[in-house]
């Protein structure tokens, strides 16, 4: 006798709660929908911690209502009703004979265990779990990996373990550096990670029980069958924003533990971005597409916000596709895909898709603008003398501007700005903010992972953090080691190489480019649009603030800080202009 119930529901076997075991006696559970028809499907399997058993709109209702917000086709081949976070929904994949499996991670939901969000261990259940699938009756024997955010994050993990029967992974805005991309940006402790954990994963921990959600598709407790004390649960899990606070270099072992060798993913790859995800998933994607072994890679950028383009018809087009091919061996066109498939944004929210070869643009032309500290503007040429301009340390800072363009002007690819910097303190935290005016010196933002007004480009760096890795740098793309701590000297100047990080626009004729450095998160110029469930409400950077005191203490970080340009010190910024080809 099972211990797990099966059924028969929107035409689909679903099998509820299946225990799996891991190779350390912790069982965890999944729920397998497929096929009612007897055969042998390829698998479709999903990891994470947000409750297998918990509907997208009861748990996350704000990710929801984007969702629903213009996608007419929601509803399309779909109730909605066993749609959960992040994941695919069986409803549109069951009937092209998929297996769809979706498993809670360790200690959350319905498994039980230590709560350790990436971990090497979670990245061992993943594997022991695609190993599991493929040994079932009703499984192929071949096992894709696919899911959004956290649930895409951790297949750069499994996948460089190389599992046998992983065939291939489709990595929807998934983060592949959690250092770089989500936690410290440039060595600076975002609070993203404290909001998320709190409001995202806690309150569907295992053994909340009774305390927390009961689910509308079993009528049973998601993150049950137990109920414990709040001791008990404390003690199952990390404390992941002191941890991230406590841990305060890349080359932590906690960090390095995190961190997938991507080189060793050899199986096909669908890594896709989104523009405006600034502060979590956009770099970590992007990089995740460059750096892997597999010669099969796709890189898609497109726009809106975080969750929208996964449900779109456009989204589950592209993954069908690409599993067909991979896990079907079917013909869907994918043999045609282009490498790289790109959203070109015109302001006014106009984009206009764009097939490329490769990552950066074949034809980019790299172009440096210089910063003049006196006059405040970007020029085509290096000063002629020395030149300074100072801020507070905790300010707006200052921002560089061009002339009005004679010309359009593309910006497409990876940037990056050498400063030159000196501090009254041992430190300081540089917020460099790449942006468009227009004629009237409104700014020109686009929608991002959910801030309706996201700047074109951004990039951080903490001073001490400044090192470079030699071997991993490129003049496009610094490549910060964060292996240790160098303090400065107060009044001395420094060379800073500051990553920004990629970005997408067309510049009309008689707009401006704009440089700002200051010293904290930027804030949208115009009215900000605030919301109850997104504290602090909307300002132009989302939730990926930079606000713990403990981290940016007063007494270090608001001191003077002084930007520097001579002709022995060329300050600028490195643009990727794309030459017109007619196709924008």
């Amino acid at each position: 006798m099972s211990d797990f119930n099966s059924e028969t529901r929107r035409g689909m076997c679903i099998d509820w709660d299946v225990p799996v075991p891991m190779d350390d006696d912790i069982v965890l559970r999944c729920d397998v929908f497929r096929p009612k028809d007897a055969g042998r499907f390829p698998a479709i399997l999903s990891y994470g911690p947000y409750g297998k058993w918990l509907h997208f709109e009861d748990g996350f209702p704000l990710p929801w209502s984007l969702v629903n917000d213009g996608n007419p086709h929601l509803g399309d081949g779909s109730s909605n009703t066993l749609q959960c976070f992040e994941v695919v929904d069986p409803e549109r994949f069951v009937p092209d004979g998929y297996a769809v499996v979706r498993f809670d991670s360790r200690g959350a939901g319905r498994s039980p265990g230590y709560l350790d969000p990436w971990s090497a261990r979670e990245a061992r259940d993943i594997y022991l779990a695609i190993e599991w699938c493929a040994a079932q009756s009703w499984c192929s024997g071949k096992v894709g990996l696919s899911g959004t955010s956290y649930l895409a994050m951790n297949q750069w993990q499994a996948a460089a373990l190389r599992p046998p029967h992983l065939a291939a992974i489709c990595v929807w805005e998934g983060a592949s550096d959690i250092y770089r991309d989500m936690v410290r940006h440039g060595g600076i402790l975002s609070t993203f990670g404290k909001v998320w954990y709190q409001a995202g994963v806690l309150p569907v921990q295992h053994g909340r029980g009774s305390r927390g959600h009961q689910s509308r598709m079993t009528g049973d407790w998601v993150s049950g069958p137990q109920t414990l004390a709040d001791e008990v649960l404390e003690a199952n899990r990390i404390d992941w924003h002191e941890d991230c606070l406590r841990y305060t270099l890349a080359s932590d072992e906690f960090w390095t533990s995190r961190q997938a060798d991507l080189g060793q993913i050899d199986v096909p790859v669908l890594s896709t971005a989104n523009w405006g995800g600034q502060g979590l998933h956009l770099r970590g994607a992007i990089e995740g597409f460059t750096a892997v072994g597999s010669t099969r890679k796709w890189l898609d950028v497109h726009c809106h916000n975080h969750w929208f383009e996964y449900y779109t018809r456009y989204g589950i087009d592209l993954q069908k596709r690409f599993f067909g091919h991979f896990l079907k061996d079917e013909t869907t066109g994918w043999e045609s895909q282009p490498r790289v498939h790109i959203q070109v944004r015109h302001p006014g929210e106009r984009y206009v898709w764009r097939d490329e070869t490769d990552w950066p643009l074949a034809d980019t032309r790299w172009t440096r603008l210089y910063l003049d500290p006196s006059t405040l503007t970007l020029c085509d040429s290096p000063v002629d003398s020395a030149r300074t301009v100072s801020y507070r340390g905790l300010s707006e800072g200052v921002t560089f501007l061009t002339p009005p363009l004679a010309g359009e002007t593309e910006i497409t690819g990876p940037l990056a700005a050498k400063l030159f910097v000196s501090s009254a303190s041992e430190d300081a935290d540089l917020f460099v903010v790449v942006r468009v005016f227009g004629p009237d010196l409104a700014e020109v933002t686009f929608p991002g992972h959910v801030d309706p007004h996201t700047p074109i480009a951004q990039g951080w760096l903490r001073a001490s953090h400044r090192k470079l890795d030699p071997a991993r740098s490129q003049a496009f793309r610094p490549y910060h080691a964060h292996d240790e701590i160098q303090p400065l000297i107060p009044g001395k100047r420094y060379e800073l190489d500051v990553e920004i990080l990629p970005t997408c626009v067309v510049v009309p004729p008689g707009y401006r480019i704009a440089l700002t450095v200051r010293g904290r998160d930027y804030v949208y110029p115009g009215l900000a649009r605030s919301r109850g469930d997104v504290p602090g409400g909307f300002t132009g950077v989302g939730q990926f603030r930079h606000n713990d005191g403990r981290d940016r203490l007063p007494a270090v970080f608001d001191s003077d800080v002084t930007l520097h340009a001579s002709p022995d010190a060329a300050a600028c910024l490195l643009l990727p202009v794309i030459p017109n080809r007619g196709d924008r």
